[in-house]
């Protein structure tokens, strides 16, 4: 007789420890908030730790960006010290000549001449016009959060640090509640160590180290009295310093070290909160309609109603209406496990202040990243490329002033019996000032005093400085037609334009990787948008007619975006005006179309007063500015030809 067999359920019933959902498996092992909490801080202080050596060497980049090319450390006799302090032990001045904050200087000046903004173009050309209005909304949002100046700066870091970021989020601020973009310091960005990707897809772990005031972190993270109470029970120390604060920085001055120290901040007024994303993973469903073509995701607990239930519903209207069951379009439901994005907002106790699933739209973390080359995971940045060049440059120009110095200080030869008692200091001061007069006895020689120099200055250090220069602009690729240098006298100005865009192209590479990453930063914008602007408003940027952004219309919009010559920029507005009073001249325009498309510094103006007085003529009115003769005759009926003579003439010029 067979042995009947039980369900595995009855036997071992499974456990939250064997889930597939990695939240109910963390919450099955670690039943206390403050242990998951600190595993999960434990995890972003090892990736923090991983980033030592970046912070090291941006550290090290950006002291001699800004001027201090004598800090690194040596050893001289067992004694560390830095290199300046050596240099002035040896009796000689540290002099340096800043070659690198010229180059980045130059590099971001070439990025902001080529005025560009993000477009968006719908996938869908019937929703083109929703998509102008996007773009529209995407400039006034980059207007609001001064994204030039923020562009430019970050292209800054970038040529220095090799790495950039950015966050993005929807908040109340500066009296609005909209879409802003902070810029994230890169001593304090945690990112996954384990990333290869050239773009980061393969991120599953970022995060961000925040340290604010008491007053700010409530703003931000109290959402109840009860929130207040437990958070003025973690910071106490913080909430009790009563304004007695530990200035570590001077205002406007650099920091000589890299802050190792993950857990606390120098400043113990200040609250530190950590900030993680990371990937979590849970069993879902990935769904095909095949009446509607979409494809989609549900959880699990959504599969009754949304697949079983509507499938059930289908099959028997399908049959009502005579179709057969092969026929009847049905959801089409694959189970599978689903990785998607999970925050915590961490006290540096293990306290989970917050978290939850990604609230956003895009279903990603607020950040923009960006990383320069990072070929293997590698970080090399542009200025890293001649921080040699400049070290060497500064060593021939220190040798160059000790060998002047030592050129003309010279040897004073005296001889002895013609010192007749005077010193050698005291004769020495008399020889070196001005109209002096030294009393001696020459020698039964006849040797006189004399002073010997040498002029050891030509030694080939013009040569190698020169040299150096040179390999300075070849290794950086900004060399003298890119800097404005004319190569030679009387160069032609078309020449010096193809110089300067010859040059240019050892720039195309780091500034279309840059171009890649604010395209990111207008994708993650245009989600938020979509996703909060949940109600009508009007929308107006500089140089630009206002729209209205109704989001019923937009909300759904799959739209790309490209990069384009910005309107505002004066090449682009003279361009469009030239072509406008082209039309205009061979009247396939109206004024008024021209004053409306055109960028004209007195065209609004004109066109309110030309919409005006059309207005008063559709009123029956006569509009002010016309002369009294013509007003009075009008208004009595002397001359109806005239008025109608009038009438036509502002109607053709509206």
């Amino acid at each position: 007789m067979a042995e009947r067999l039980l369900s595995m359920r009855r036997v071992r019933p499974l456990r939250d420890e064997d889930s597939a959902d990695s939240l109910v498996r963390s919450r099955a092992i670690n039943s206390d908030s403050r242990t998951r909490g600190q595993q999960v801080l434990m995890e972003a202080q090892l990736h923090n730790f991983g980033m030592y050596r970046y912070r090291r060497d941006r550290l090290r980049s950006k002291r001699y960006t800004f001027g201090d090319q004598w800090g690194d450390i040596i050893c001289v006799d067992g004694e560390k010290m830095t290199e300046e302090e050596y240099i002035k032990r040896q009796g000689n001045i540290p002099l340096k000549t800043n070659l690198i904050r010229r180059l980045v200087r130059n590099v971001v000046g070439v990025y902001r001449s080529d005025d560009t903004e993000p477009v968006c173009i719908a996938r869908d050309r019937e929703e083109q016009q929703q998509a102008e209005t996007m773009s529209v909304a995407l400039q006034y949002n980059m207007q609001l959060n001064h994204m030039r100046e923020m562009y430019a700066r970050t292209l800054e870091e970038y040529l220095i640090g090799g790495l950039v970021a950015h966050k993005k989020r929807f908040c109340w601020r500066n009296g609005k509640m909209d879409n802003w973009t902070d810029y994230v310091q890169p001593d304090n960005i945690i990112l996954d160590n384990n990333m290869r990707d050239l773009r980061g897809w393969d991120c599953t772990f970022i995060g961000e180290i925040h340290d604010v005031s008491y007053g700010e972190m409530c703003e931000q993270l109290a959402k109840s009295p009860s929130d207040y109470v437990r958070l003025a029970e973690i910071y106490k120390a913080a909430r009790n310093q009563n304004g007695l604060v530990t200035y570590w920085n001077e205002f406007g001055y650099r920091r000589d070290h890299v802050d190792t120290d993950f857990l606390m901040p120098k400043d113990e007024s200040r609250c530190r909160i950590i900030e993680v994303w990371r990937k979590e993973s849970k069993p879902r469903y990935r769904c095909r309609d095949y009446n509607s073509g979409e494809l989609y995701k549900i959880d699990m607990e959504d599969y009754d109603v949304m697949v079983a239930a509507e499938n059930a519903s289908r099959l028997q209207r399908g049959t009502e209406a005579g179709m057969e069951a092969e026929d009847i379009p049905l959801i089409k439901a694959e189970w599978f496990i689903d990785s998607y994005w999970y925050y915590y907002i961490l006290s540096p106790f293990g306290d989970i202040i917050d978290e939850g699933e990604s609230p956003f739209a895009h279903g990603s973390h607020p950040y923009v990243f960006k990383a320069y080359p990072f070929l293997d995971g590698e970080i090399h940045s542009f200025v890293s490329d001649v921080l040699d060049q400049q070290r060497y440059t500064n060593r021939l120009i220190v040798m160059q002033d000790f060998i002047i110095r030592a050129s003309a200080k010279g040897a004073l030869l005296v001889p002895e019996d013609c010192l007749k008692g005077q010193s050698p200091e005291d004769f020495a001061d008399s020889w070196a000032k001005f109209n002096g007069v030294i009393v001696y006895t020459p020698s039964k020689s006849g040797v006189v005093p004399q002073q010997v120099s040498a002029n050891s200055t030509n030694i080939g250090l013009h040569e190698m400085l020169s040299l150096q220069l040179k390999f300075f602009e070849d290794i950086s690729g900004v060399n003298a037609a890119l800097q404005g240098k004319a190569s030679f006298s009387g160069e032609s100005g078309s020449h010096a334009v193809l110089m300067a865009q010859n040059a240019s192209v050892s720039l195309i590479d780091i500034l279309q990787s840059f171009q890649d990453f604010t395209l990111d930063a207008a994708y993650k914008d245009i989600k938020n948008i979509q996703q909060f602007y949940d109600h009508k408003k009007t929308l107006s940027i500089v140089g630009g007619k206002a729209v209205v952004y109704d989001p019923q219309k937009i909300r759904n919009i799959e739209v790309d975006i490209s990069i384009q010559q910005s309107k505002a920029s004066p090449v682009y507005r003279n361009t469009v005006n030239d072509f406008l009073i082209k039309l205009f001249e061979m009247q396939a325009i109206s004024l008024e179309q021209m004053l409306q498309i055109g960028k004209f510094d007195f065209g609004d103006e004109l066109l309110q007063n030309i919409q005006s007085q059309k207005l008063q003529l559709e009123k029956g009115q006569m509009p002010e500015g016309l002369s009294p003769e013509l007003a009075e005759r009008a208004h009595q009926g002397a001359n109806q030809q005239a008025v109608e003579q009038l009438y036509g003439a502002m109607r053709g010029a509206a």
